[in-house]
């Protein structure tokens, strides 16, 4: 049996950081939290960085809202992610797996985590770094960890055994959850919940499909299709000279 919205047990984030689209997605009792990245603030036309996100926290104060450092210095990330702890007790503060220069961050986030302040641990594509983001954020505040199956994916990378060894070493915790992330595809909603992901973070063009999972039938689906390939040959006017071909044969 297909699943349906409502019997999803995945929880769902909206990505992105269009002030606008997050609190239109946040009036959806479904959708649970939202996770940015500089990417996002960058496209989104932020500028001033903490006016934008006191402003985003105040829009939706009840909700994970995950903001990432912008430093690529450990110190300053370090100092970075108690100011963003500080905008809101539903925040929680990105930090990426390592620096530009491959320095890990795992004491970072070990001391982060140990001293309250909840950790989104970003960017993480391997095994090891799952092992080591999981035990470092073991026994401190709530944590997540960020497996991007969906950038594995776009290289050919099969995903699932790291998303599954991910999962199993959060389970058992009691304070780490594992986020799906770069989601592509509704399908990848599915394969989350089915592999039991906490969560799965994806842009709001994927989310907003969601209500119609397991509204129709490949029947149905295929019906649909047919119809519409006739309405827009109709519309277009396009013919072909089927009499002729009969005639020459």
């Amino acid at each position: 049996m297909a699943p349906t919205l409502s019997s999803l047990r995945v929880k769902l984030f909206t990505d992105g950081a269009d002030k606008a689209q997050i609190v239109d997605m946040a009036r959806n009792a479904w959708i649970s939290g939202f996770t940015t990245n500089p990417s996002l603030l960058k496209k989104a036309g932020v500028t001033d960085y903490v006016a934008y996100a006191r402003d985003l926290v105040a829009a939706v104060p009840d909700r994970h809202i995950s903001f990432e450092v912008i430093s690529d210095d450990i110190p300053e990330m370090i100092a970075q992610a108690r100011l963003i702890s500080s905008w809101g007790a539903n925040v929680y503060a990105k930090l990426p797996v390592m620096t530009t220069r491959g320095e890990p961050l795992f004491d970072a986030v070990h001391a982060l985590s140990r001293d309250g302040i909840k950790v989104n641990m970003t960017a993480i594509f391997a095994a090891e770094q799952v092992e080591k983001a999981v035990a470092a954020l073991e026994g401190g505040a709530p944590a997540c960890v960020s497996v991007f199956a969906g950038r594995l994916g776009d290289l050919g990378i099969d995903y699932r055994p790291i998303v599954a060894d991910a999962v199993a070493r959060a389970r058992k915790t009691t304070n780490i959850e594992i986020i799906w992330a770069s989601t592509r595809e509704v399908f990848n909603v599915i394969e989350a919940d089915q592999m039991g992901c906490h969560i799965i973070t994806a842009p709001a063009v994927v989310l907003k499909k969601l209500p119609a999972i397991g509204t129709q039938t490949g029947a149905e689906l295929a019906l649909g299709a047919v119809k519409a390939f006739r309405d827009d040959a109709l519309a277009a006017a396009i013919t072909l000279p089927a009499a002729a071909a009969r005639a020459a044969e």
